[in-house]
């Protein structure tokens, strides 16, 4: 295998997800502010005994992230090894967003998070349908402003790190557990994951973290029904970043990114049914619904409670695809419980 190196560069598709209502950010008003490309260096070989390091690199709209990857040779019995560097930086509007217009979107509070993570992920090997990969990290997590400047407290004055500082640093050990199961008429997904915060030093975060998610789907004659239902719970010392934050498109359409709560547990409902209008359009109906269990209070400052977040939602719609040979064009109407509209739209790569 040879070296290679894959670019890109969009402005027009990012540009129909801006109307997807994120949030109106501060960003730079520079010639590529509403651009958005990527660049993936692939070097096998390395050092000449079958490894491969891997970089990558994007950035959107309003977010940025920058990988390198290192993978040693194993046989297959063995899983696979790696070590990583990731580096990412992204509004933070899930958890210190203002929600406005009933809910529908979210503004930006001020407040963006980046992240350093270095660690070491394990592959156990495969057995059926499963797969487990264990990890060893450190993270730090530092918060700025819209402007570039370190920050500690929100708009509030209420802090937004455990230590009180702009910053805070943990050791994370991780163990995720993947099922995947796939054919023409049904798909199963279950996948498990827990993550401890590990108390080597009196300043590092403590916490246990648990996600689970599982999802199926079914074809009903020429229609599809599919169901997904996914949560987590978290106890311990950290920050309000490690919450739970809920709404946007990944959890109950209709409203804004964490515009429905951010909590120390939640569980997440979506269910869609979909049909073919003709050969190349297909009409979806979809019910969404999720919770924080009236966890929010739990979350230090209870961002949730401070900015009126209800603590549970509902968003209901509908939305049609439209597949071409290269892509899928996405349009959906969700309406949530405040009876406020929100229009989505998207283009979906369908090959590489």
């Amino acid at each position: 295998m040879a070296a290679k190196l894959d670019m890109g560069f969009n402005l027009i598709q990012k540009l129909y997800s801006s109307y997807n209502v994120l949030s109106p950010l501060r960003i730079s008003s520079g010639p590529f502010s509403l651009a958005n490309g990527s660049l993936c260096l692939k070097l096998p070989k390395l050092f000449g005994n079958g490894d491969l390091l891997d970089i990558s690199w994007h950035k959107g709209l309003h977010d940025s992230n920058f990988l390198i990857n290192y993978r040693t040779p194993r046989p297959p019995c063995l899983g696979q090894r790696s070590l990583s560097i990731l580096h990412s930086l992204k509004p933070e509007i899930g958890i210190h967003g203002i929600p406005m217009n009933n809910f529908c979107h979210t503004e930006s509070g001020d407040v963006r998070i980046s992240k350093l993570s270095i660690g070491l992920d394990m592959n156990d090997p495969s057995s059926c349908n499963w797969k487990t990969t264990t990890s060893v990290h450190f993270k730090h997590i530092h918060f700025i402003n819209d402007c570039g400047r370190s920050v500690s407290r929100d708009l509030d004055g209420f802090p937004l790190t455990l230590s009180g500082n702009s910053y805070d640093n943990m050791v994370v050990i991780s163990q995720e557990s993947r099922f995947e199961e796939a054919n023409d008429h049904k798909f199963s997904h279950y996948s498990f994951r827990i993550e401890q915060g590990i108390p080597l030093h009196p300043n590092l975060a403590t916490f246990n973290r648990f996600k689970f998610s599982a999802s199926k789907g079914v074809k009903i004659g020429s229609a599809f029904f599919s169901t997904l239902f996914n949560g987590g719970s978290l106890v311990g010392a950290t920050g309000p970043y490690q919450a739970f934050a809920i709404g946007g498109a990944n959890s109950v359409r209709g409203y804004g990114e964490g515009a429905v709560g951010s909590g120390y547990s939640c569980v997440v409902s979506k269910n869609e049914f979909s049909f073919p209008l003709d050969k190349q359009l297909t009409g979806v109906i979809f019910l969404d619904f999720a919770s924080d269990l009236k966890s929010g209070h739990r979350v230090l400052g209870n961002p949730g409670l401070r900015k009126g977040k209800p603590g549970t939602g509902i968003g209901i719609g509908y939305g049609f695809r439209f597949n071409t040979e290269l892509v899928q064009i996405t349009a959906d109407c969700a309406i949530n419980a405040f009876k406020q509209r929100t229009l989505y739209f998207g283009i979906n790569n369908l090959i590489l």
